[in-house]
């Protein structure tokens, strides 16, 4: 049973490569390395740039896989470099080439990939192994773009009773100007959103006076009139369509809101739970709880029933694999939905991997598991394990508590994503403050 893991970057995921930084695409190839949690014994993995040793020999050393019988395959560079995965490079007449070689001896019999976009099934095509990603058909003819349009989601949610905020889409700069002023002449918020993007990255938030607070936004705009709602539509036209003539959404903002998802694997049979969780947004996602700490049992049952609704007309389209619907309770309790993710997310790792095979799944009902992202300032990977070990802080397997750094950015950012996995919330902030409390003291 071989894996062929792929971590690819397309644009239906991050908006234009061209306008990313560099700085910020090397920082998403460090973050690719994440896919390494998982690796099984003998699994080919298709990088963009070879894995960091100690990042390797940690999570495998976790997850229990034979580093020695992986096989790695890094494509040539491609338009925008080494850092990242992207469609040029898993089409690359070399790399074809050098992947047909590398599982020879291998057969393959699943994908594993971030977003089945047309490079991936086309290189799927071009080795041979077709049928060991599902969904493959659909895939091919780009319908994985269509599962991860924010437009399209309004209409299919809209079109099954899903409960969505007040909102349209629209290609018209009039029209958009018109829904916007009329939202916030009645004294809402509003969220714009570009169609195609990920993390609230692609978001913007527009109020009509100061003092809204951002989730799920980089920035709140202040448009203080009719006139001024001209003016941003005109000015950030480009941006708001992605710079590629795409749909916008408007909608209804509310402040306040708590951030949750319900992810799904969509078989032929249907969309199975994976696991429910809660987004923290500072004022992007920053990190997560699983399970959510926000909401009630009874609206989280509501999140998962609604959720599978929600997700379950694009898994009879043909969508396969995983399909996460985001929503928000608001203040007033009510629960809103707003997309859904065909594509590995920021959570899949937590639930496929570190709950289910490191932590284990018997004890998924007796632990909270509390990732962050950005915190964690620390000279190197090696030293982070260092002073997590020194400090006693470090994961357990006997236990199944204490700190995982799941993901290493320092060549980069100086960084580490870590989780905190404890018996309940109070106790996994208290690991949080610890680990905080190393960052002054490396001897904590």
């Amino acid at each position: 049973m071989t894996a062929m893991i792929i971590v690819n970057v397309p644009e239906e995921m991050v908006g234009d490569i061209g306008r990313i930084p560099v700085e910020k695409r090397r920082a998403f190839g460090l973050g690719a390395q994440r896919m390494l949690w998982y690796a099984e014994d003998g699994d080919v993995l298709v990088l963009p740039s070879p894995p960091s040793t100690d990042f390797m020999d940690y999570v495998t050393g976790l997850t229990g896989t034979r580093a020695s019988t992986l096989r790695f395959v890094i494509p040539p560079p491609g338009r925008f470099g080494p850092d990242i995965l992207t469609a040029d490079r898993l089409v690359d007449p070399v790399f074809l080439r050098d992947l047909g070689k590398a599982l020879a001896d291998r057969p393959v019999d699943r994908i594993t990939c971030t977003y089945s976009d047309l490079a991936v099934t086309a290189m799927a095509s071009a080795v041979g192994v077709e049928d060991a990603l599902p969904g493959h058909a659909f895939s091919a003819q780009g319908g994985d773009a269509l599962v991860n349009s924010k437009a399209v989601f309004r209409a299919v949610a809209a079109g099954n009773g899903i409960p969505i905020a007040p909102g349209v889409i629209t290609d018209r700069p009039d029209h958009a100007e018109g829904t916007i002023e009329s939202l916030l002449a009645d004294g809402a918020a509003v969220m714009v959103k570009q169609q195609f993007a990920g993390g609230g990255l692609g978001n913007e938030i527009l109020s009509r006076a100061e003092g809204v607070r951002a989730a799920g936004a980089g920035s709140v705009v202040v448009l203080a009139d009719r006139d001024a709602v001209r003016r941003y539509v005109s000015d950030r036209w480009e941006w708001l369509t992605g710079h590629k003539g795409h749909s916008l959404i408007i909608e209804r903002y509310f402040p306040d809101s708590t951030t949750v998802y319900a992810e799904f694997v969509a078989d032929d049979d249907g969309c199975v739970l994976r696991g429910a969780g809660e987004i923290l947004m500072e004022p992007v996602a920053t990190g997560e709880v699983i399970p959510p700490q926000s909401v009630g049992p009874e609206e989280v049952a509501e999140l998962v029933e609604t959720g599978r609704r929600a997700c379950e007309p694009f898994r009879l389209m043909g969508y396969r694999g995983t399909l996460c619907a985001d929503a928000i309770r608001t203040p007033g309790g009510d629960l809103v939905f707003t997309e859904v993710n065909g594509r590995l997310t920021a959570s899949s790792h937590l639930h496929v991997n570190l709950i289910d095979r490191v932590v284990g799944r018997d004890r998924r009902d007796d632990r909270v598991f509390l990732e962050r992202g950005g915190r964690w300032a620390v000279p190197s990977f090696a030293e982070a394990l260092s002073r997590l070990a020194g400090s006693g802080l470090g994961y357990d397997p006997h236990s199944g508590l204490g700190v995982v750094v799941t993901a290493d950015y320092t060549p980069v950012t100086g960084r580490v994503t870590y989780c905190a996995v404890a018996e309940n919330l109070d106790a996994a902030r208290a690991l949080e403050e610890r680990v905080a409390n190393l960052l002054s003291d490396p001897t904590a």
